[in-house]
């Protein structure tokens, strides 16, 4: 243009030299890998490793995030508060319940195991052991065929809990979880209950307040009977409880939330939330969980903290809305830049300039993510 225009060779060749100089793309190139890795570098600062970039480019979408129960808002250390035999004694009950389990690592066998060794009743080995998912367990005990487990197992074998229906209501109202030792070696017949409690986390109703102050709905999506879900739902100031939902049936609660154009988080530690963590849009995993369940996630949590959750929403929101002001400012720069070089206002050193000026302030700006700390101590 330059040339049919009148001017020189060397007038013409220095302005498209500095239209392509002004023209490469650099801080384009940058604009959004470098927030990313800013972002993930100051998430893991604060305890938030972010397996993948599509998890954190997700996360400032989130509209919904639903919580597992036991582990997650809960310390996920509970203990036995009441040991309630149908007929007979309490020793016998619990010393039963102690050998049913002796071998799992269930946290409710752990703390029936604890209660039977410091009242120093005898616990017998089981044999034939076999989880039921999302029921309980089955063995056989001194030769009878014990079943332990929640109320939905109890009525699936026909036991009939009526002795005790209401003082398991009770209990329940109070938060307590409550499963049912039966014996079937004849006919269905109720051994008692056995009544846990677990301490909800320091964090955990802080972290929903900063969740719906943020415009986020929270769920409570659990195994556990309906009352002891309710409860800590109630204490944490959650409205919507999906309570008994079997292991297998947690990725379709998920699925439903997402009905209607929902952006759904899953947060929880244990094996049985693994499918729903897969379902969601976003994973989060406690790293006090199993490994089945990180490696499900998109994210983990370390410490098992829920606050964490608030803040890795939080760093995904500021690590886009860097991606964007990036991705102005580059764009900002070509659409001045471009003219100005083909007007001959810009020679090639100070198109260069202009160049390398560009990145480095998309890269500066990338940077002040680091300053971010979190709203969590």
């Amino acid at each position: 243009g330059w040339m049919l225009a009148g001017a020189g060779v060397q007038t013409a060749l220095l302005n498209a030299v500095a239209v392509l100089v002004i023209a490469c793309p650099c801080a384009l190139g940058l604009a959004t890998p470098t927030a990313i890795m800013v972002g993930t570098g100051a998430a893991a600062r604060r305890g938030i490793l972010i397996k993948d970039a599509e998890a954190l480019e997700i996360a400032h979408r989130i509209t919904v995030v639903a919580f597992d129960k036991t582990g997650t808002l809960t310390e996920g250390r509970p203990e036995l508060v009441a040991a309630e035999p149908a007929s007979g004694q309490r020793e016998r009950l619990l010393s039963l319940a102690a050998s049913l389990q002796s071998g799992s690592e269930h946290p409710l066998a752990r703390a029936v195991l604890a209660a039977a060794q410091r009242e120093g009743l005898p616990i017998d080995a089981a044999a034939g052991v076999a989880a039921v998912a999302g029921r309980g367990i089955a063995a056989q005990v001194g030769g009878r065929a014990l079943r332990l487990g929640s109320t939905r197992f109890m009525d699936e074998l026909q036991v009939d809990t009526g002795l005790l229906t209401a003082r398991a209501a009770q209990l329940q109202s109070q938060g307590y979880t409550v499963s049912w030792l039966a014996d079937l070696s004849e006919a269905p017949l109720l051994i008692g209950l056995l009544a846990f409690g677990d301490t909800v986390k320091p964090s955990a109703k802080a972290a929903v307040r900063r969740l719906q102050a943020a415009g986020v709905r929270t769920v409570l999506v659990s195994g556990d009977n309906r009352g002891a879900a309710a409860a800590v739902a109630t204490a944490l100031g959650i409205d919507d409880v999906r309570a008994e939902v079997l292991p297998e049936h947690k990725a379709e609660v998920i699925a439903a939330l997402r009905l209607g154009g929902a952006v759904v988080a899953m947060v929880g530690d244990g094996i049985n939330d693994a499918p729903a963590l897969a379902a969601a849009d976003v994973g989060i995993a406690m790293s006090t969980g199993t490994d089945v369940a990180m490696a499900a996630a998109g994210i983990t949590l370390m410490h098992g903290d829920p606050a964490r959750v608030a803040d890795a929403i939080d760093i995904s929101r500021r690590t886009w809305a860097k991606i964007r002001q990036n991705l102005f400012w580059a764009f900002a720069y070509n659409v001045i830049g471009i003219p100005l070089a083909a007007l001959g206002l810009l020679n090639p050193v100070m198109a260069g300039a202009a160049m390398a000026f560009s990145s480095a302030s998309v890269v500066g700006n990338a940077l002040l993510l680091r300053r971010w700390k979190g709203g969590a101590p």
